[in-house]
């Protein structure tokens, strides 16, 4: 009985000494509260960088240019994917890889797509965090621009300006 009471004593007292020097960072604490202070409200969507496909699909009908980042995996993109002039295909997995920041502009609009918008959103968090201001999400992803997306919106004018 001792010695279980022992052992039992000996794990608590390594349990608490081991949360008791866990920690989290402070600075990236300290930066993702300033990237998410604007977040707030009905402008949320806006704050995080979200764009609607409707709206995606406006501004490449007007001729932005729109470089499109698909974080899928390379079996997701084979079958079907942005084919969008300027179109970056690099897997979430390998996104962070200095060869592979490299190669994200820094000078025109980065969409981040993937199938329903989730690791999109991550990856563009993670890479307006590190510095790229001009990285957007497309709001829930390729599955959302296919529903959207058919023969007449993909046809279909663009509003007049008046």
């Amino acid at each position: 009985m001792k010695r279980t009471y022992s052992l039992l004593l000996g794990l608590l007292t390594a349990m608490l000494s081991i949360t008791a020097t866990w920690a989290y960072d402070t600075e990236m604490a300290r930066g993702y509260a300033l990237m998410f202070e604007p977040v707030q409200g009905v402008k949320a969507g806006k704050a995080l960088h979200m764009i609607k496909p409707d709206q995606f699909v406006e501004r490449v009908k007007k001729g932005e240019t729109i470089v499109a980042l698909d974080v899928r995996t390379p079996a997701e993109f084979g079958f079907y994917g942005m084919t969008t002039p300027d179109a970056l295909r690099i897997p979430i997995n390998e996104l962070f890889k200095t060869e592979n920041l490299d190669l994200i502009p820094t000078d025109k609009m980065v969409l981040v797509v993937c199938k329903s918008g989730t690791r999109a959103t991550a990856a563009g968090t993670a890479l307006r965090h590190i510095g790229f201001d001009n990285v957007y999400v497309l709001k829930g992803g390729i599955g959302a621009l296919a529903a959207y997306l058919n023969p007449k919106t993909a046809n279909m004018p663009l509003p007049s300006a008046e």
